[in-house]
C-alpha cells in the first residue's frame, strides 16, 4: 500500500497535523489579548471538541480500522482485531497518562496556586506543565496525520476537534510561564514548542512505520487511534468542560459537536 501513497498526500497530511498543533499557540495569545476568558465559551467549545472526537472516532475511524482486517483476515477475525486494536489504544494512552500525568487542568487563571508560591517554583512547574502537554501531543499527531493520510474526510474533521482541544492547553502553558517570566514572547514560544509536538510525533511515527504500511498496520493504527481519541474526549475535554460550565453547556456543545461531524461526514461523502 506505501506505493499508493504519494508524497502530496503526506505533505498535506502533515500540513493539517501542523495546523491543529499550532492551536497551542492561539491559547498562547489569548492569555494576553484577553482580560478574562469566557468560562462559558470555553466550556462549550471543550465539550464541542470531546463530542466530535468520540464521534468520530466511533463511526469513522473504528470502522476503517474493521474493514483494514476485514480485508486481510476476514469479516469475524477482522471485527475482532479491529476491537483489540481500539482497546489498545485505550491501554496505550492510559499508560502514557499514568507515566505522565496531564496537569492542565490545575493551573487555571484564578487558581490560588498563583498567589502562594514564588516565581521560581511556578517557572519549574510551567516548564513541567509545558513537559506533561507536550508528552501527550505526540500520540495526537499520530493520530491526525495517519486519519488524514488514508482519508481527509476524516482527517480534517478530526484535526478540527484537536485544535479546539490544543487552545485550553495554550492557556495552561502560556499562563505560569507568563506569571513567572512576565515575558510574553517567552510563554508564546513555550505554547508552539508543544504544539509542535504534534507533526514531529507524526514524522517520527511516519519513518518509522512507512516500511510496513499495510491493511493490517493501517487497521492496527486506526484501531489505536480511535481508543486513544475516545479517552483524551471522555478523560480530559469533557471533565475539563463541566468545570467551566454554568449550566447547560456541555451537553449542548457535545451533542453540536457530534452533530456538527455527522452533517459534515455526510456532505464529504456527496
Amino acid at each position: 500500500m506505501l506505493e499508493d501513497i504519494a508524497l502530496q498526500n503526506v505533505l498535506v497530511a502533515l500540513a493539517v497535523t501542523t495546523g491543529a498543533g499550532l492551536a497551542t499557540g492561539l491559547g498562547g495569545l489569548l492569555v494576553f489579548t484577553t482580560k478574562s476568558p469566557n468560562a462559558r465559551m470555553l466550556a462549550f467549545g471543550l465539550a464541542f471538541a470531546g463530542g466530535a472526537m468520540v464521534y468520530v472516532s466511533l463511526s469513522e475511524i473504528l470502522n476503517k480500522s474493521i474493514a483494514s482486517f476485514t480485508g486481510v483476515y476476514g469479516e469475524a477475525q477482522g471485527f475482532s482485531y479491529g476491537t483489540l486494536a481500539f482497546l489498545s489504544g485505550v491501554m496505550l494512552i492510559v499508560l502514557i497518562d499514568r507515566m505522565i500525568p496531564n496537569p492542565h487542568e490545575r493551573l487555571e487563571a484564578d487558581d490560588p496556586f498563583f498567589r502562594e508560591h514564588n516565581r521560581e517554583y511556578i517557572k519549574r512547574v510551567g516548564l513541567l506543565t509545558a513537559l506533561a502537554i507536550t508528552a501527550h501531543n505526540f500520540p495526537e499527531g499520530l493520530a491526525t496525520f495517519f486519519a488524514t493520510l488514508e482519508d481527509p474526510r476524516v482527517g480534517l474533521p478530526l484535526a478540527f476537534a484537536i485544535a479546539i482541544h490544543n487552545i485550553p492547553e495554550g492557556i495552561a502553558i502560556a499562563v505560569p510561564v507568563y506569571y513567572a517570566t512576565g515575558n510574553k514572547r517567552y510563554a508564546f514560544v513555550a505554547c508552539l514548542l508543544s504544539g509542535l509536538a504534534e507533526p514531529v510525533g507524526a514524522i517520527i511515527g511516519y519513518a518509522l512505520l512507512a516500511p510496513y504500511l499495510s491493511e493490517s498496520m493501517f487497521g492496527a493504527l486506526f484501531g489505536v487511534i480511535a481508543g486513544v481519541m475516545v479517552f483524551l474526549a471522555l478523560d480530559e475535554l469533557l471533565p475539563a468542560a463541566k468545570r467551566y460550565a454554568k449550566g447547560h453547556e456541555t451537553v449542548y456543545g457535545l451533542v453540536t459537536g457530534m452533530g456538527a461531524l455527522a452533517i459534515s461526514l455526510m456532505l464529504f461523502k456527496w
